[in-house]
């Protein structure tokens, strides 16, 4: 699968602004705020890319789906399973 943003493309600072009590206790536990919120921020951009390929797509997966309920799926007769 092909990856939904470079991830080789350089680092760039930037400021945020977050719950203090939030900080300081993630700070004392020694999370690395950075690669955390990389992951996150990855996640929730996979999580809508997802989301907006499925909107974009309602319309033949529904058409899909009517025609596998009306004539199974391709292939059914050589399932074993």
């Amino acid at each position: 699968m092909e990856p939904i943003f470079d991830v080789n493309a350089p680092k760039k600072a930037t400021n945020l602004s977050i719950n203090s009590d939030l900080l300081i206790k993630c700070r004392a536990m020694k999370v690395n705020l950075s690669a955390t919120l990389e992951k996150a921020l990855a996640e929730k951009l996979a999580q809508t890319e997802a989301e907006k390929w499925a909107q974009e797509n309602k319309h033949a997966i529904k058409a899909y789906n009517e025609f596998v309920e009306e004539h199974g799926c391709f292939g059914d007769e050589f399932r074993e399973f």
